[in-house]
Order: C-alpha cells, then structure tokens, then sequence
C-alpha cells in the first residue's frame, strides 16, 4: 500500500509538536507493516491545496490527511470525488470522524491501527453540493460558533472555553425560525429553534457520533421552539446521554430530506462539519451509501481472523 500524507501544521495536535520527528515516526510505522509512506507538512491555508494535488497524483493509492474536523471533513471530500481512499489521522480538537471510524485518539497508535487496517467504504452525504461526514445544522449551533468566532483563542482547552462562553451568550436568546421540510417524501412545517442532519443517526453516548458509518441512513434531529430554560434542560439531558427522552427533541430516520426556509435572513449561517457556511434558501440532503473509501482500523473478530490465517496486511 502507498500512503501519501498532508499534515496541517494548524492543527491543535500537531501546533506544539516537533513535526520532524513525527513524520519520521509515521514513515517507519507504516513502513514496518510494508508499506510505503511520505508526508508533507503544509500551514493551515494550504491545506486544501495541498489535498487536491495528492489526490489526482498518478500513483497515489491512500490519501492520508492530519488534523482537525475541517481539514478531515474537507479531504473526506476531495477523497470521495477523486475516488481515493482516506485515511483519517486525528489531531483536532472533537475528532468527531475519527472516533466514529473507531481509530484511536493518541496519534502513535492511531498510526499503528492504521498501517495494519483495511480499506472500507462507509457513507458520505450531501447537502446541495457541499459534503459532510459528521452534520448539516441550522438555527442553534452556527448560532454559537458565529459568537465563538468573535472571540480569541490559542490552543485546544482555549477553543473549548471559547465554545462554552459563546454557548452561554447562544443560549440566552435561542433562534426561532419557520421551515418547511420534506423527509422522505412527508411534508411539514415547523416552528424551530435548531436542525440538524447526520450522516448515519447518532449512537448512545454524549458525544454526537454514530455507532454504524454504513447504516445507509440520515438522522434528522429537530428541536423545537426553544426557551432559554427548556435549552438548558435540553443541554443536560445530552449530557447525561438521554436526550432521546426529551420532548423537545425529534429523531426521525431518512435517505432524503428537503428543507426550505421561507423567512431566511440573508445573513441566516448554517454549519456543514462545523464550518460556517451562507445558508440557502432551499437544502436538498441526501446519503451515498457506501460511496467514500476509507482506512480503518481491524476489529477485534478480524484481528483475530487475520492472526489464525497468518494474512499480511493489506
């Protein structure tokens, strides 16, 4: 197996790590388990950049791509279209897809799962033409990260206070907007306060993560008109991981949805994988089961399988 890596230097991870070393540490891991490896280090603003040229490189059999859930959610994208695999290394702050592909969070052996891996196809999905691997959201969260962006922060725990003060000012006034949706067919109208889609329903626990990337299904969570204190009580009950018992939260499972926004501000913000986005006045989801290829690491019946059979990796 060929890997070629991007790293972002911008990452949370890697901003406080000698880079050098660690390039060097994933070439002679990957390399152990007989594979090729090679690796470029590129500032934040060059990321993308950077991504799309490896991906269309004669050659290249795996893209690998270092760094938060923007730099993931972004080579997801250029993987899925340039019909390359991704391999996801997690140097951010939430990791979102990361922990959903089940690879461990510490980077060392987030590389060794890797090199002895497999290579799967998982689904992606699309809100008009943009990709996500993680949610689409309006109203409550872009609402947030619109107050966060205005704050300054220089590391990870510093992004993380920043999230909690730009939450609290959120939470004091939640948004309240009118949409028409279309799930699977079924047309209603609502009054809400937040939306928002996932690529394959969330699992059990805190975190909004799914258990299953191939479930071949959108989670549609749709919060009512909120106040301020049914938002608080909302908050904790994600916490304590049962939100799916609050009446203010609606869960449907879907392959498509269509919302449209009849009141939109032109200002109006939605969040694709966490990243604000102008939001349209009309939104058509959609799930591609199976469509994105991406290295993983072996479960344990496959590590087992693997060690009876004495298979070389990949």
């Amino acid at each position: 197996m060929k890997v070629h890596a991007v790293f972002n230097r911008d990452g949370g991870t890697f901003r406080t790590m000698d880079m050098d070393l660690f390039t060097q540490t994933a070439k002679d891991i990957f390399e152990k388990h007989g594979h090729s490896f090679q690796s470029e280090v590129v500032a934040g603003k060059d990321v993308v950049k950077a991504l799309k040229r490896v991906a269309t490189e004669a050659g290249a059999h795996v893209l690998m791509a270092g760094g938060g859930d923007g730099t993931i959610s972004a080579a997801a994208d250029i993987a899925w279209k340039a019909k390359v695999p991704l391999a996801v290394l997690p140097a951010g702050t939430m990791n979102l897809f990361a922990r959903a592909l089940k690879i461990p969070l510490e980077l060392n052996a987030a590389l060794e799962s890797l090199a002895s891996g497999q290579i799967e196809a998982v689904d992606i999905s699309t809100a008009n033409d943009e990709s996500f691997v993680h949610q689409i959201s309006i109203g409550f969260q872009p609402q947030m990260i619109k107050f966060r962006n205005t704050l300054t922060y220089h590391s990870r725990w510093g992004k993380r206070l920043a999230s909690f003060r730009a939450f609290l000012k959120a939470m004091a006034k939640p948004p309240r907007f009118s949409v028409r949706m279309t799930i699977d067919g079924f047309p209603t109208e609502r009054t809400v306060s937040a939306i928002s889609v996932s690529n394959n329903p969330y699992g059990q626990t805190m975190l909004p993560v799914p258990d299953d990337v191939n479930k071949g299904e959108l989670g549609v969570y749709i919060a009512g008109s909120l106040t301020s204190g049914t938002l608080m009580k909302l908050t904790l009950s994600v916490i304590t991981g049962s939100w799916r018992r609050n009446a203010d939260v609606e869960e449907v499972l879907a392959k498509e949805v269509q919302l449209h926004f009849p009141h939109k501000r032109r200002s109006a913000k939605a969040t694709i994988d966490g990243e604000l986005i102008a939001l349209p006045k009309d939104v058509e989801i959609k799930i591609h089961a199976r469509q994105l290829k991406v290295l993983v690491p072996l479960r344990p019946d496959q590590e087992q399988d693997r060690a009876t059979e004495g298979a070389p990796p990949l």
